[in-house]
Order: C-alpha cells, then sequence, then structure tokens
C-alpha cells in the first residue's frame, strides 16, 4: 500500500490503475458520496482522502508520471495506447488514456465543463511553459541598457584628447629664394599656406557649413542622425558610411591616433574625441584648423592653397559660386581631379556646387537665395598646371641646392612637406647673364663642344651665377659642379702662390728652357718647343711658359703646391671618382705624374677654378663654396646657417705679389681678350693637348669667374664607332649606360683659354660688373727675396709664342705639352689622352706606363649627390645618363 500525502495509510482504498477511472474525494467540485457508511464515530461525515496539490490521491500522480516515462521508452506511446496511433491519446473518457478527464471529472478544469479539450485536439505546447515573464524580460532589458550605457560613459571617460598632431597635419611646401631674399625661384612640395579665420570671407565658411556640417554651429560635434543612418547601413552590409561632422573631419584629419582606417572601433573613438573637442575648443578654433588642413584637390591642402589653385586668387576674394565650388569638392577631390582634368567631365562637381548653393539658400534665403541658380559655366578656372620645377636654369640650381641640404641633413622628402624657407646665393640676372654669353659664342658649334661656367664672390664663397646647360629636364648634367677636368696652365698660380710663400719674389730668374726632364717625369716642353732664356715670375706667368714652373716647383716641392691648391679647395671633387682612390686630385697628380702636376694635369670642376682664385682676389683667405645662405622655418626659425668658415691659405701679400703677375696675362700675355677697360682684371688661361680642354679663370676684386669647355663625345662599347647625338649632346635615351664610353676629343683651335672661353668670359663680367664700383687691386707688396735659377741677360727675350692664342702648332703638332706622337719621341705610344686625364680612354694600363688613372675610361653618371660629392664625379664634361640621373 502507498503512503498518503501528509497522513495515514487509506485502508478499503480501491487502488487506481493506469487506465482506470479516477476516484473523487466527497465535497470536491464535481466529488461523488463514499460509498460506504460513515466511518466509526462520524455518522453521515464525508471521509477524507489524502491528495496532492490538485486534488489528486498521490497515488495517481506517481502512477501518472510512471505512465509517461512508459509512454517515452516505448517509443512515443503512452501506456495503454493502441499502435499505430502515433503516440497521440484520444481523449475519451474511458480507461484507454491515462488523463482522459482533467482532475474533477468531467466537468473539472480539464474536463468538457472546465479548460478540457475534444478527443481530437493536440495537448497544449509543452515549450510556452518556457516563455519568460514579462515582467523578467522588462527587467532584463533594464539592465542590459544600463550596462550599455555604462560601458560607454566608461569608455567616453577613458578617452583623452590627442595630445599630439597627426604627422602631415602642418605639411607646407617649401620655398626658395634667389640671393636678393624676395623672389622666389620655386616653390617644392605640398601646396598649403595656413589662414586666420577672419581672412576667410563668411560666405565661404557657409558654404562648406551647408554641404558638410548644416549644424555646425550648435551642434556637440557630432551628428545623431547622421549616425544613425551610417550605424544602419554598416550593420545591413550596405557600406561603411561616414555621416562625419567638420568637428568629426577635423578631429580625425588632425590628432595623431586618429587614423583614417574604415572601422567600427576607429569610428567610436573619433565620436568620443569629437564630443570632448567640442567641450573645449571654440566654433572658430574648430572651422579654422578644419579650413587649414582639408584637402580640395590640384595637390591643394587647405582653403588659401585651393583658391590659388583653381582659381589664382587670395581666399579673400573668392566669390559665394568660387566658395561654393570648393566646398563640393571636399567630398572627394582626388576623383573630381581624374574626372575634371583626364576626362573632361564636370558633371559630379557640377552637381556638388549646385548642391552647396541649394543648401546655402536653405540656411540663409536672404543672403544666398539669389544665388541658388548661379551658373557654373561662369565659373573661370585657372588652367591646370603640371608644373615642371626643374625645367630650365631652374633646374640646375634647385639640383645643387637640393644636394648641399641633402649634405646638411635636410632631404627633399624634407622639403616637400617641412616649410623651410631656403635663401640660396644665386643672381637671377646674373644666371642670365651666363646662359646668354655662352650661347652667344658657342651658337653653330657641334653638340658635343659644352661651356661651363661659375662665378663665385671670394669673400665669402658664396656662388653667384653659373651655367651648366639649357634646360635641366633634358640635359640633367649640372657640368658646372661635376665635370673634372684637366686644369692645364690654369694650374699655375698655385705654383707661383707656393713659390711667394717660400719667400721668394716675383723678380727673381728662371731658365725657360724649351724642354726640360725631371726627375720621374716625361720630358716638359714649352708651346712650340719655344725657349725663352731666363726670365722672371711675372714674364714666366704671362707667357706660360710650362719649363719654368717645373722648375719652381722642385724649387718648393710639389708637396707645398698641393698643399696650397688643396687648402683653396681644388680637386676636392675628384675624390668622389674610385679612380682617384678618395684622393684629392693634386695629391694622385703629385703621386703618380709628378712634376706634371706643376703645368696643370689635376682634374678641377669649373666652380673648384672659380672658388680656388678667390684666395688670390681676398688676401689669401678662402671660403668653400657654397649655394645656401641659410634655411628657416616659416615662422622665421633659422634651422640651417651659413656655411662660410674663412681660413688663410697664404699670405696677403703673396695674394697681392701673384695678383701682379696675373694681372699681366691679360695686359700683356695670353689673356688679353678679357681685357674689359678701366675695371682691373687679372687671371689665367689654359688649354691642354689638341685643345681637349680650355679654360679662363680671372677676377675682379669683387667676382671671381671661370670658364672651362671641352668636347665630349659618346661611344659604343667598343669605342670604335660615334654615337648620333641630340642637340644636347647625348645619345639615345635608349642606350643603356654601360653600352656607353665617353671620349674627349679635340676642338677647333680657336677655342683655345685664349680664345672662346676668355670671350665668354669678357661678355659676362662686363654685363654683371657694369654697375659695380670700379675698385683696385692691391699694390704689390714685393714679398720675398730674389732667388735667382737662371743669371739675368741684358738682351731682349725672344718674342714668345702664346700657348693659349697660337692657333697653329707646328709640324710635329707639338703645342707646349708632352708629345704624344710615337714618331716625335714622345712617351706615351700614340695615346689620345694627357698623363693623368681620366676622361678618355686610356687603355688597360693608363697609356703612361702605370703612371694613369686605373682603369682607363672614367665615366659619369650625373645622379645627384651631396655637395662636394656631386654624383660620381669623373673626367667626362658629359655624364653617362642613368635612371636616377636623367631626372631630379
Amino acid at each position: 500500500m502507498m503512503p498518503q500525502h501528509g497522513g495515514m495509510p487509506y485502508s478499503g482504498g480501491t487502488s487506481q490503475q493506469p487506465g482506470g477511472p479516477p476516484r473523487r474525494d466527497a465535497g470536491a467540485p464535481g466529488g461523488v458520496p463514499p460509498r460506504g457508511p460513515a466511518g466509526p464515530g462520524a455518522p453521515g461525515e464525508t471521509r477524507r482522502r489524502d491528495t496532492d496539490p490538485t486534488g489528486r490521491r498521490a497515488e495517481a500522480a506517481f502512477e501518472d508520471t510512471q505512465a509517461m516515462l512508459a509512454a517515452q521508452s516505448g517509443g512515443g506511446r503512452s501506456a495503454g495506447s493502441r499502435p499505430g496511433d502515433g503516440g497521440r491519446r484520444r481523449r475519451g473518457r474511458g480507461a484507454s488514456a491515462l488523463a482522459a478527464e482533467g482532475p474533477g471529472g468531467p466537468e473539472g478544469p480539464e474536463g468538457p465543463g472546465g479548460d478540457g479539450f475534444d478527443g481530437d485536439d493536440d495537448p497544449p505546447k509543452r515549450w510556452t511553459r518556457f516563455l519568460p515573464n514579462w515582467k523578467i524580460v522588462m527587467a532584463s532589458f533594464v539592465v542590459l541598457t544600463a550596462g550599455v550605457f555604462g560601458m560607454i560613459a566608461v569608455a567616453y571617460a577613458n578617452t583623452p584628447v590627442p595630445s599630439s598632431r597627426q604627422a602631415g597635419v602642418d605639411d607646407r611646401g617649401s620655398v626658395i629664394y634667389y640671393g636678393d631674399g624676395k623672389t622666389v625661384m620655386a616653390r617644392y612640395g605640398t601646396k598649403r599656406t595656413p589662414v586666420k579665420l577672419k581672412q576667410i570671407p563668411v560666405h565661404v565658411q557657409d558654404a562648406v557649413i551647408a554641404l558638410e556640417n548644416k549644424t555646425f554651429r550648435t551642434d556637440s560635434g557630432i551628428d545623431v542622425a547622421g549616425m544613425a543612418r551610417s550605424v544602419w547601413s554598416t550593420v545591413s552590409g550596405a557600406q561603411l558610411q561616414g555621416a562625419s561632422t567638420i568637428t568629426q573631419q577635423m578631429a580625425r584629419g588632425y590628432y595623431e591616433g586618429l587614423s583614417q582606417e574604415v572601422s567600427i572601433q576607429r569610428k567610436i573613438k573619433e565620436i568620443f574625441v569629437a564630443v570632448k573637442i567640442s567641450k573645449t575648443l571654440e566654433k572658430d578654433e574648430i572651422l579654422e584648423e578644419y579650413f587649414n588642413l582639408v584637402y580640395f584637390g590640384r595637390g591643394a591642402y587647405g582653403i588659401q592653397a585651393a583658391a590659388k589653385a583653381f582659381f589664382g586668387k587670395n581666399v579673400g576674394d573668392l566669390t559665394v559660386p568660387e566658395g561654393a565650388y570648393l566646398a563640393g569638392r571636399i567630398q572627394n577631390p582626388t576623383v573630381f581631379d581624374i574626372q575634371e582634368t583626364e576626362k573632361k567631365n564636370y558633371a559630379a562637381t557640377k552637381e556638388r556646387f549646385q548642391a552647396a548653393l541649394r543648401n546655402m539658400a536653405d540656411m540663409n534665403p536672404a543672403e544666398y537665395g539669389k544665388y541658388a541658380n548661379s551658373s557654373f559655366e561662369d565659373l573661370k578656372f585657372e588652367d591646370v598646371k603640371v608644373t615642371e620645377i626643374f625645367k630650365g636654369l631652374k633646374g640646375y640650381m634647385l639640383n645643387i641646392v637640393f644636394r648641399e641640404l641633402n649634405g646638411r641633413g635636410i632631404t627633399r622628402k624634407d622639403l616637400e612637406t617641412g616649410g623651410f624657407k631656403v635663401y640660396t646665393t644665386f643672381n637671377k640676372n646674373m644666371m642670365k647673364a651666363a646662359r646668354d654669353a655662352v650661347k652667344a659664342r658657342t651658337a653653330g658649334l657641334d653638340p658635343t663642344i659644352h661651356a661651363r661656367l661659375a662665378s663665385v664672390n671670394p669673400k665669402n664663397g658664396r656662388v653667384l651665377a653659373f651655367y651648366s646647360g639649357d634646360d635641366f629636364v633634358n640635359d640633367f648634367n649640372n657640368r658646372a659642379f661635376d665635370s673634372t677636368k684637366q686644369a692645364a696652365s690654369a694650374f699655375k698660380p698655385y705654383v707661383l702662390a707656393a713659390w711667394l710663400e717660400s719667400g721668394k719674389s716675383l723678380d727673381s730668374y728662371v731658365e725657360g728652357m724649351a724642354s726640360i726632364k725631371m726627375p720621374n717625369t716625361t720630358p716638359i716642353k714649352n708651346s712650340g718647343n719655344q725657349p725663352f732664356g731666363p726670365i722672371n715670375m711675372v714674364k714666366a706667368m704671362a707667357s706660360s711658359v710650362n719649363t719654368v714652373f717645373a722648375q719652381m716647383g722642385k724649387e718648393v716641392t710639389l708637396e707645398e703646391v698641393a698643399r696650397i691648391a688643396r687648402e683653396a679647395g681644388v680637386g676636392e671633387t675628384a675624390k668622389q671618382n674610385p679612380a682617384y682612390g678618395d684622393k684629392n686630385a693634386v695629391d694622385w697628380a703629385v703621386e703618380h705624374q709628378n712634376y706634371l702636376t706643376t703645368i696643370g694635369v689635376a682634374s678641377v670642376t669649373t666652380v673648384e677654378q672659380a672658388a680656388g682664385y678667390s684666395i688670390f682676389a681676398n688676401e689669401g683667405k678662402h671660403v668653400d663654396w657654397h649655394t645656401v645662405v641659410k634655411v628657416t622655418k616659416h615662422d622665421g626659425t633659422v634651422v640651417l646657417k651659413e656655411l662660410a668658415d674663412e681660413r688663410q691659405v697664404i699670405t696677403p701679400e703673396s695674394a697681392a705679389d701673384a695678383t701682379v703677375a696675373l694681372q699681366a696675362v691679360v695686359k700683356s700675355g695670353t689673356g688679353g681678350a678679357a681685357n674689359i677697360g678701366t675695371r682691373p682684371v687679372a687671371g689665367k688661361t689654359g688649354t691642354n693637348n689638341d685643345y681637349k680642354d680650355a679654360w679662363f679663370v680671372g677676377f675682379t676684386p669683387q667676382i671671381v669667374t671661370a670658364v672651362g669647355m671641352s668636347k665630349d663625345v659618346p661611344y659604343n662599347k667598343a669605342g670604335t664607332r660615334k654615337l648620333k647625338v641630340d642637340k644636347y649632346g647625348l645619345p639615345s635615351r635608349k642606350i643603356k649606360d654601360e653600352n656607353i664610353v665617353w671620349k674627349e676629343e679635340p676642338m677647333p683651335s680657336f677655342i683655345g683659354g685664349g680664345g672662346t672661353p676668355t670671350q665668354i668670359w669678357h661678355d659676362f663680367m662686363q654685363t654683371v660688373t657694369a654697375k659695380d664700383e670700379v675698385v683696385q687691386f692691391p699694390p704689390r707688396a714685393n714679398t720675398g727675396s730674389l732667388h735667382n735659377l737662371a743669371t739675368p741677360k741684358p738682351t731682349p727675350s725672344p718674342t714668345p709664342t702664346m700657348e693659349d692664342t697660337n692657333p697653329f702648332p707646328d709640324e710635329n703638332g707639338d703645342d707646349g705639352w708632352p708629345n704624344e706622337n710615337p714618331d716625335d719621341g714622345g712617351d706615351f705610344g700614340g695615346n689620345e689622352c694627357l698623363p693623368g686625364d681620366p676622361s678618355c680612354d686610356a687603355g688597360d694600363d693608363g697609356g703612361w706606363g702605370g703612371d694613369g688613372p686605373p682603369n682607363g675610361v672614367i665615366e659619369q653618371n650625373g645622379a645627384p649627390g651631396v655637395v662636394g660629392a656631386p654624383g660620381t664625379p669623373a673626367g667626362a664634361l658629359v655624364p653617362t645618363p642613368t635612371a636616377s640621373g636623367r631626372r631630379p
């Protein structure tokens, strides 16, 4: 017998079996009276039964549970179900179903009289009991919402406003000025010129606000409606949409840490920062910063640069329609550039222009309503300029300035974005005068004949002007700074300087024999093999007597000659040529060619020649040549100072006496064509064998100018066939550099040092000094004492055949340099090059028994380098073109 819930066992009760009718308690709703007499002691009283809370007997509940478990184990059929009914129990009143009637009988809550069901209906779905109560749902929603807002609040509180600007937010191009410090030579890099908000017309401000963020003046830095659209498009997968306000755009473009990547995380951080800066910055501050950093296209960053780029005017002069057009460009400036410039399609920008005007009219009908129908076609745009700042003479100037700056730590990338002001040494009018003088004297010459000019202020080393070519874009060889050529007789003043420094006077006599054999040196001869007899230093310089300077070099030592030349900056560029083993060209000549050094076998550049002679024009002092006076930031802070360190190379007395001898060259010697009237001039000519190199280096007390000429011819790799050249003297760019060999060839005889180079010098100097005060050289100092190497004779010397002006060498081709003709006793085996001349093909052994530079041909690629090391300098005037050297 089953125990009864909460009472004694039910004695005499009929057990309920599965399928049997339920028993009812007396008094229960729908119950039946007891079938037996009243219990003892209680006649007529209904007997109570122990039941479960639903009114059923405990045994019945237990039996129901057992029946349900049996049904589950039986494939879904309950006990008593018929095969094939799929486990469904029909709700009849018979004993075939366990729960045919609900508690309380047929009229109970589950019977026909209550919420029961007929025999064919399904039972209530049991999953409904898992539905949460609505109160629980609401409570959960509140908790979740509070959590989300709490996390947002914490994230907002922990998001600081970045304290540093993004790299590039202040990017602006640099301005390069001529030597007057006012005239702009070029603007290079990012177009940006920051302005104050008060400089921007209100209608331009309103145009941008109307199109980009109508609520800017009143919002908290974000646009909630726009954000909602953005979130929806992001969630729906359509796109990750923007809807950024002006404040958000400013924050994203200005502060470091807010990148331009498209992500939800970045957007949320951007929103937080925008809200915070909207509380800490005035609207005008935000708008001003925005106008100065936003990109409009055509390379223009900021509204001022955009006004210039699109309309050629300052921002303060923009009209309402022009402001509307620029406002419309902010959306997608790069795409608009392509559409307008490349495809000539203005549809997109026209639509944006019209939208800006409509929005402006909506914002302020009284002010802008009349512009709503403005014609796009009435806008007058500036032509799109594809500016090639390296074109023409300007390119050569920028090339050498950029190289000097790079050597001092400011790269071209820095110049593009740093907003520097670079003050150069160049005189614009002198640059044009140099070009004009060269072109006038070289018109009609073979294009492989090149002239180079450099003009330097001897007091401070500033390069005032130079000539390397007409157009750097097409002829990118900066010859005045890069082409190393034999100095020839223009080197002799350094020998004289060493003579004077050693305590010997100008009045000393040396035997001017026709030829001389010096130790470990091939024979040195005078021009035309002419003997001069005993002559003093002034006469030796004026007539350029080779044998005299060779003897002078022996007396003072070649090392002393090299020291003075080196301290005057001569031969330094050659260090960058691997053939010289990192040695100064003069030091290398002393080591390899001995006394040939005294007659100019060392290779120098035109600017080195000019700067070197400064020791004579500047009382013995030298300042290295340079092209940059100073570099400042946009606010005037000096970044780089001028490199103008001065050193005393020779005494003022030695300089004064050397100048006396150099004046004689112009007055009565080989440089007569340099005479420019009453203005005192001193200088020296120079010409090497077969007129391959020709020079005139001369000076007044204020300016030193050097002019050099040479003929450089490109050959095929084997050196057997000349290559066709263009008007710049360059071969086809399609030919690879390694397949080109450059050779120096003789120029026409009229181009000797006393000829065309001196004439160019004269034309240039006469022009640029026309307004200068006429200043005299210091008087002769008469330094030193007599040191005669020959006894003076009372008879006059023979009239000399001038080395540099003689257009007719003797029948053996003897022009004063060591003879290269093997049939005439020369020692160089018919080689085309002079001793130590690395600018043409010297053969495998250098052509002079091992005394020449290694590897024969030395080529030059013209690639940009640092100052003092421009590219890969070499003897050839025309650099071998390379990919890196073709364009700056």
